[in-house]
């Protein structure tokens, strides 16, 4: 069966994002059903320190993942401008500088990952008793950059084409993958924090190939030796729009390394408490980076055909789509959020209560405020598909201000919660930044 590609420049907006967006949706719960799955198991099988050592890990792989995100995205900005505008010739010179691009990043991003991992673990103050487990769980997930690299380079492609099918599929053999693997090797070899890196990894690969294979079966996207070709103007174009969405990506994460640092403060029980709520903060943003990816598509593809009211049709039917979507997950979290963080955690009868009461406190702020951060994903996203980088990349600056600045005052004023409402205000934050850019941006197209 060869992939289902979608044109997005015809038809109803609503249904088309919608449908691009669930088979998204479902593969992006499968992605954080495996990254819950390493949590559980860490947590219940090895205890609350090594699930310590996971959270400590966090923002600095989120780092990693960032940066490779930012540069493939940015790529598939401009391969879905290509796509809906029908030029097959350029979209397939663009894939192929893509993969060049991919490769020179695949060295910098693992040389230097490897470099960094234990200094800025220190620079974190990570706790003694976790570092050790910390430091081997990140260098074995940067060894894997180049995987990571592949697979978001071949999902966008598939993505910035309308298939929002193939994705899905991989991401469910690589949970199947990823859970059997866990259990396997943390719960019956006893490989302990390492296994679940490795893992993770392999579950990766896998989703990768399957990818690959997706793409060798679309006829149009025949590649010759020719389209792989690291052309100056046009490696300088996707670095244009790839690297501003890294470096956003980036300062939010760094943002978020400064609040672990705060967080380490507070002890491993925190630590704990925080990394189970952090845990489930993916499955409350699981639709709104499945709308975000399709409005990358959606307004990309729109905008390489000319038709910007279509543009502007699509954002009031995303935005309504995120506020209803947002308000149903917060009223689950609110009734049953308690007992899903209950899975994640183990140890002293004391301390998983003490564990508990800080997750669920910090799940409850996080829930309540959903709709800032769906209309975050939406409107970012928007504003990146219609080929504008710089504007997104100033809302992240913000993010990482808000972040930053509530992480080191919030705390001294309302305790351990104020590192909560950190998280809230850099959402509020970049929101500031990203609804009038998006008007701004809509605009000036308008007036081209």
């Amino acid at each position: 069966m060869s992939p289902r590609v979608q044109n997005m420049t015809q038809g109803k907006p609503l249904p088309l994002i919608v449908s691009f967006s669930l088979p998204l949706m479902l593969g992006n719960i499968f992605q954080q059903m495996y990254t819950v799955v390493d949590t559980m198991v860490v947590g219940k099988g090895l205890g609350v320190q090594a699930l310590a050592a996971l959270g400590a890990s966090d923002w600095l792989v989120w780092l990693m993942l960032g940066v490779i995100q930012g540069l493939t995205q940015g790529f598939g900005v401009r391969m879905a401008q290509e796509f809906g505008a029908g030029k097959m010739e350029e979209l397939k010179n663009t894939i192929g500088c893509s993969v060049i691009l991919t490769v020179v990043s695949a060295v910098v991003l693992t040389l230097g990952g490897q470099l960094a991992a234990e200094g800025v673990l220190r620079l974190l103050k990570t706790p003694d008793a976790i570092i050790s487990d910390t430091l081997l769980y990140v260098r074995i997930i940067f060894l894997g950059t180049p995987v990571v690299l592949a697979y978001n380079l071949l999902s966008t492609i598939l993505r910035s084409l309308g298939d929002g099918r193939s994705p899905l599929n991989a991401m469910v053999a690589a949970s199947v993958t990823n859970i059997a693997l866990d259990l396997l090797f943390v719960l019956v070899l006893h490989w302990g924090i390492a296994g679940a890196a490795a893992a993770t990894l392999i579950a990766q690969a896998l989703s990768g190939l399957y990818c690959l294979a997706r793409i060798r079966g679309i006829e149009f996207l025949r590649m010759e030796r020719s389209h792989f070709s690291p052309e100056g103007g046009r490696a300088f174009r996707l670095m244009k729009l790839g690297s501003p969405m890294a470096f956003q990506n980036a300062i939010i994460a760094i943002g978020g390394m400064i609040v672990t640092s705060v967080v380490n403060g507070f002890g491993v029980v925190f630590i704990g408490g925080f990394t189970a709520s952090n845990k489930l903060y993916g499955i409350l943003e699981v639709a709104a980076t499945s709308y975000g990816y399709a409005m990358v598509t959606y307004t990309g593809q729109n905008l390489g055909a000319g038709k910007i009211d279509r543009i502007r049709q699509g954002m009031k039917a995303a935005a309504v789509l995120s506020l209803v979507t947002s308000v149903v997950i917060t009223s689950v979290m609110l009734l049953f959020g308690k007992g899903i963080l209950s899975l994640f955690l183990s140890g002293t009868p004391e301390e998983t209560e003490a564990a508990l009461e800080i997750a669920y406190q910090y799940l409850r702020i996080m829930s309540i405020c959903l709709p800032l951060l769906y209309i975050l994903h939406v409107v970012r996203s928007a504003i990146q598909g219609m080929g504008d980088t710089v504007k997104p990349m100033v809302s992240g600056i913000s993010e990482f201000i808000m972040r930053t600045a509530g992480s080191l005052t919030l705390p001294g004023l309302l305790g351990g919660s104020g590192i909560f409402w950190a998280e809230v205000s850099a959402w509020l934050g970049a929101d500031l930044i990203l609804v009038p850019s998006y008007f701004i941006t809509l605009k000036k197209l308008e007036r081209e």
